[in-house]
């Protein structure tokens, strides 16, 4: 995660953004938040409504919201979607029994009207200046990591960007 954070940073500089961690109750949302966070294992009992706590790496800041994911609560995770830039979906990859659940509640969320002002990567290289990258090969490649769309293509662009680096 702290990669992750540190690349988001890197794109959007000095500036604050809401994230939110989801995922099924005992999943490790929380354990993961203050991971990064303290970067130390905090033992934790299940969250009640929602922990939140800002990271700030390089003068970025990040607004880490941290929801309880108890079958009760996960209603009220639409509460914070609003101005919602990064959602982390935490899965617990023993939990064999409840990964449909976990997919149900994915689907949910993506279908929430919150959730459909997706940017097209026309908007995000416009967004982040990817013109104006000209010492280094750059390319965008718009997917969906639930369809499938465009995975194809990005994996054949990796590809050729490995290629041609090792050329």
């Amino acid at each position: 995660m702290g990669q992750l954070i540190a690349k988001l940073m890197g794109v959007f500089g000095n500036q604050e953004h809401k994230v939110i961690i989801v995922g099924l109750d005992n999943a490790g949302k929380t354990t993961i938040l203050y991971q990064f966070l303290m970067n130390e294992v905090v033992h934790t009992s299940p969250t009640i409504g929602s922990n939140v706590e800002e990271i700030v790496l390089r003068k970025t800041h990040f607004l880490v919201w941290d929801i309880g994911g108890q079958e009760a609560l996960r209603s009220t995770w639409s509460a914070y979607y609003s101005n919602t830039e990064f959602v982390i979906l935490v899965i617990d990859s023993t939990d064999r029994d409840r990964l449909l659940t976990t997919r149900e509640e994915l689907y949910k969320m993506l279908a929430h009207e919150d959730m459909k002002n997706s940017m097209t990567t026309v908007e995000i290289s416009q967004f982040l200046t990817l013109n104006a990258i000209k010492d280094h090969p750059w390319h965008i490649q718009g997917c969906c990591a639930l369809t499938g769309e465009g995975l194809v293509a990005l994996h054949l662009d990796i590809q050729g960007l490995a290629q041609s680096m090792n050329s």
